[in-house]
């Protein structure tokens, strides 16, 4: 367990090859936990990359009200935390971070605040503008401790299996509390009116038929911030989770192709991406 910024105990894995070229933090989306990223942090250690995990707070095995945030800058502050305790750890390595749906709002918001702290970030169907208007309708005077059910897994993977494990997962959060979406769409303000702060290298994957959070974020997100290393990709066929989906290989290929390019552009494995079909050239970008 790792205290954070205001005490709140953080429950983190760590996972070390023997001798690692850099380290990766995955920080995941809501309502789930770090467990759902055994498989991604498996093909990170396979190829030199140590691994730390931690549950958001109020998620998982972490302290915390669960699922509810006061206020927007908390789950930034969490990121930054674990970010703290990794340089401390490994202080000779770079740190890459990479964020998954709301994981991707914190870790933006992590970037916007503290840039240039870690080498770059990967960002997987990261919720930064709610083009997908998910939780709008929600009515803006509620208590913000009530809670309503969590009915995201109709559109987190075209995998019928994932759905499945998904919903039986005992640490999937099954209700979700009307404050951390007043939170979120404070934090979503604050990215739209502040895309200059968020500067560092960064590599924006997207499902293009991503049913929670709509690719259309990711484009604004890359043409509004400030980053002179930024790459963007939505692949056609794939929803939200798109390193669970059938072609994860290929997606968590693209990310670790675009890892290593970052800690020596002269020398990649080209073996790491087999490239999924994307719709990049149809958007004019």
């Amino acid at each position: 367990m790792l205290e954070s910024f205001d005490k709140t105990k953080l429950y983190l894995k760590i996972d070390k090859p023997l001798h690692a070229k850099a380290m990766v933090l995955i920080v995941h989306g809501l309502c789930e936990h770090l467990g759902r990223y055994d498989y991604l942090t498996g093909k990170l250690l396979r190829k030199g990359f140590g691994v730390y995990r931690f549950d958001h707070r109020g998620h998982g095995q972490s302290e915390g009200t669960r699922v509810y945030y006061d206020d927007f800058t908390q789950i930034f502050e969490d990121v930054n935390a674990v970010v703290d305790l990794i340089q401390k750890e490994e202080p000779d390595l770079p740190l890459f971070v990479i964020g998954h749906s709301m994981g991707g709002y914190a870790v933006t918001l992590f970037g916007s605040h503290f840039p240039n702290k870690v080498a770059g970030f990967v960002l997987s169907g990261a919720l930064t503008r709610n083009r997908g208007s998910i939780g709008e309708e929600l009515p803006r005077n509620l208590d913000p401790k009530q809670y309503f059910p969590n009915e995201l897994g109709s559109g987190v993977c075209s995998d019928p299996a994932v759905v499945e494990a998904y919903a039986k997962d005992p640490l999937v959060e099954k209700q979700i509390s009307f404050g951390l979406f007043y939170t979120i769409f404070e934090g979503v303000q604050w990215l739209k009116e502040n895309p200059h702060r968020f500067e560092d290298p960064v590599l924006i994957l997207h499902g293009a038929k991503d049913g929670l959070v709509s690719y259309e974020d990711s484009l604004e997100l890359f043409k509004e911030i400030d980053s002179d290393d930024k790459s963007l990709k939505v692949y056609s066929g794939l929803q939200h989770e798109i390193f669970n989906e059938y072609t994860k290989d290929e997606v968590i290929g693209d990310a670790l192709f675009w890892l290593e390019k970052q800690l020596d552009p002269d020398h990649v494995d080209i073996s790491y991406s087999e490239h999924t079909d994307s719709v990049i050239e149809d958007l004019g970008l």
